[in-house]
């Protein structure tokens, strides 16, 4: 993580520059502050890094850190900035920055500060290694000593908290309470009319039993108000066949608690259902055949159950962890300074490609069980709350076009991440408290969804955008929906700060805004940036050759062996055909016979692949990905978007992106003048409510001064002009409204905002 520093060094005075006044800091900070928000810490005379490499473009002004976040305010007009804003803010939400290294040039000192800790000489730089990959650097040179090291040590103190109730979240929670306006409440999210599922409560369940068909599964109440498990929802979906008194029973036999709980139903009659191992004893034989039963007389044919114990077959979630440090190592380190094949080489070395792969093979391998051999699948694991999430998030995306789409997507992700349980509070290590439990299989899950969408654009409503900001909004934090480990604990905590604080709050608790609420961060012109020009709706037809054509997969009906469990009813009782994948690290070898049963397999999945891809593409049905490594790629607008020398200036994606976007903004323009022709020929101008669902619009395409010259590929979480070694000029899309930020030059030239 060494740089270069140049050799020279200037003995003339610094130039004088013009600083904001104390009264032009206090009117800004009270426009960019939140409800909740406080400003804790303030230096003036601070230079920010432009580059390492060089101190010609740093820019001047005041650092701030307040509890929720780090701001810098300058008055300073960037070389790169074209227009004639004079103001401009460079933000960081807590929770994002894990490194803090204070420097001191003349001691040749460096420290990794942590709260709670002392820093015992004066820092000259402070250097900020974000968990969003980005490397951000202020120096001290000419402010006041005493001020620098006070300002580093508060940001290292509110950037990691030691309680939960210290998140910035709760004091923004408090404020809104106190105030009683825009409380979210009840059960679903309304946006622009359409709703996002959260699944906390019996209707959301019972909605997505009826969207999906599931007539042989019914929603339970055994848990409602947690009384038998304390990280699974209050209500979920269970086998009809199973009664409230059969659950309770069973209830203790599942790690954690953690009884079998649906995910999803396919049309044939095949459902996906997760759950945690049986624990070892006499009624585990017992326990296992009266669940498998019940899942298999749920099925309309009550064929074979397929089991897959992904503690076996996937890596760990430690493994998963040291692939993203060795990940972000590669990407943070000097870059491209060898040849590309060598850092091409390093890349894959790092095993997070190959893990990519993994989850998205194995993934495909049990949608294609249940879409092609209609055979009902189990995913279990230890405790059920890590592997299982990503698992049956995956599969749902290739098999359900629904969740293919922006709403379906967040409603998946509440109902198999946030209320299904996953740790987010220690997989994402929000307070510090330990690094051993931390991995990032979220962000390994959203990488997977990229993979697919670069490989079926068309299929999917939302843009890299979208999931990049996702990751952003997952460090966050103000929003509820990633900083807990589960419903109950989030219940519980809200009602301990309700009552702690005398909080006077509808259903005595505080309610922390769900991420879901994208206004809070955004504009509606960022917005649409979320909106994927490619996508084709289900209202849309395949033309070919003058007539329509409907793209249906044939029900292909495939012989292979299976390397995991299936379960077969047969005269009314449960068998086990054949158990064949041995176990993680054991030391017994495979037999040859199963070592042919294995091959067997993996030629007849490899057929299967082959023959899906050689039919035509129904873009509302099963979508199912390569798994070359030549077609698995990295997400560089996620990991590469802060290095000038990853990007490409006046192109990449974002071309084609700009293109296509004007493109489908004319058609939906011209589709407006028909439907409105139709309704009234007299009717020549769009009315006041309609606007654009691109974020290029064809509307405004001749009054945009240039075309590619304004932006690089790393558009819109940076801006261009970064003309040195490790620019930190950009500022990401995700804080623009949040903080108060302005958006960099390249989105206002492009936006034409009026």
């Amino acid at each position: 993580m060494k740089s270069s520093r140049p050799s020279f060094r200037s003995y003339l005075p610094p130039a004088e520059s013009s600083f904001p006044s104390r009264a032009e800091v206090n009117r800004v900070c009270e426009a960019a502050l939140l409800p909740g928000e406080l400003v804790v810490s303030e230096t003036s005379n601070v230079r920010k890094c432009i580059a390492t490499d060089t101190s010609a473009h740093d820019l001047s002004g005041t650092l701030l850190c307040t509890n929720f976040k780090i701001s810098f305010i300058t008055k300073d007009v960037t070389p790169f900035r074209r227009g004639s804003v004079e103001l401009a803010l460079t933000t960081c939400a807590f929770n994002i920055p894990p490194f803090l290294h204070p420097v001191n040039d003349e001691r040749k000192k460096r420290k990794v500060l942590g709260p709670n800790q002392r820093l015992k000489f004066k820092p000259t730089e402070l250097i900020i290694y974000c968990k969003d990959f980005r490397i951000i650097r202020f120096r001290f040179d000419e402010s006041v000593p005493e001020s620098a090291r006070k300002i580093c040590l508060v940001i290292a103190h509110y950037s990691q908290p030691k309680d939960l109730q210290l998140l910035f979240g709760f004091a923004y929670a408090r404020e809104k309470c106190q105030n009683s306006v825009n409380k979210v409440n009840g059960t679903d999210l309304e946006l622009d009319g359409l709703q996002t599922s959260l699944f906390k409560a019996y209707s959301d369940w019972d909605r997505e039993i009826k969207r999906t068909g599931a007539s042989e599964w019914r929603v339970c109440s055994v848990n409602e108000h947690y009384a038998t498990s304390t990280s699974l929802p209050e209500y979920f979906v269970v086998p009809s066949s199973l009664a409230d008194e059969d659950l309770k029973q069973l209830v203790p036999s599942f790690n954690g608690d953690r009884i079998p709980m649906w995910c999803w139903h396919h049309w044939t009659g095949s459902s996906l259902v997760r759950m945690a191992n049986i624990k070892p004893g006499p009624k585990l034989r017992k326990h296992n055949t009266r669940i498998l039963k019940a899942i298999a007389q749920s099925h309309p044919d009550k064929s074979e159950v397929f089991k897959s114990d992904l503690d076996k077959s996937l890596p760990n979630i430690s493994e998963v962890q040291a692939a993203l440090m060795r990940l972000k190592q590669l990407c943070i380190n000097d870059l491209f300074e060898e040849t590309d094949e060598k850092w091409l080489s390093l890349l894959e070395n790092t095993r997070w490609l190959e893990y990519i792969r993994l989850f998205l093979k194995h993934s495909a391998e049990l949608a294609q069980w249940m879409y092609s051999e209609n055979i009902s699948v189990i995913i279990h694991e230890e405790e059920g709350r890590d592997l299982n999430c990503v698992i049956a998030s995956i599969m749902q995306v290739m098999l359900d076009p629904h969740f293919r789409t922006i709403l379906g997507f967040q409603s998946l992700i509440q109902k198999e991440w946030v209320v299904a349980g996953y740790r987010f509070l220690d997989r994402c290590n929000h307070l510090g408290d330990s690094e051993k439990h931390e991995s990032p299989l979220f962000l390994l899950f959203l990488d997977c969804v990229w993979q697919l969408l670069q490989q079926f654009p068309a299929a999917f409503e939302f843009t890299e955008t979208y999931l990049t900001v996702l990751y952003d909004s997952l460090r966050i934090p103000l929003f509820g929906t990633f900083l807990f480990n589960s419903p109950y604990q989030q219940m519980q905590q809200s009602q301990d700060f309700a009552t702690n604080g005398n909080l006077h709050c509808e259903g005595k608790s505080v309610e922390l805004p769900p991420v879901w609420d994208w206004f809070l961060q955004f504009t509606a012109k960022d917005l649409t940036l979320f909106n994927n020009p490619l996508y084709i709706g289900k209202s849309v037809t395949c033309v070919q050759n003058g007539t329509i054509k409907s793209f249906k997969r044939a029900k292909k009906n495939s012989s292979s062996s299976s390397i995991y469990s299936v379960y077969t009813m047969k005269n009314g009782k449960l068998s086990d055909q054949h158990d064949f994948f041995p176990r993680r690290n054991s030391l017994q070898r495979p037999s040859p016979d199963l070592m042919q049963l294995n091959e067997s397999h993996d030629r007849n999945m490899e057929r299967y692949f082959r023959d899906w891809y050689s039919k035509p593409l129904d873009l509302h049905g099963i979508i199912l990905p390569h798994l070359s490594s030549a077609h698995t790629q990295l997400w560089k607008q996620c990991y590469l978007r802060w290095i000038p020398e990853a990007q490409i200036t006046n192109g990449g994606f974002i071309s084609a992106f700009h293109k296509i976007s004007i493109l489908a903004d004319d058609i939906e323009t011209l589709q407006q003048r028909v439907r409105q022709y139709w309704c009234d020929p007299c009717l020549t101008s769009f009315p006041d409510s309609y606007s654009h669902r691109m974020y290029f619009q064809a509307k405004d395409f001749s009054e945009v001064p240039g075309t590619l010259d304004c932006f690089s590929s790393s558009f819109p979480f940076s801006p261009v002009g970064n003309l040195c070694r490790r620019s930190i000029l950009g500022t990401p899309l995700s804080k623009f409204l949040l903080t108060g930020a302005k958006t960099w030059p390249s989105t206002e030239t492009l936006a034409n905002d009026e």
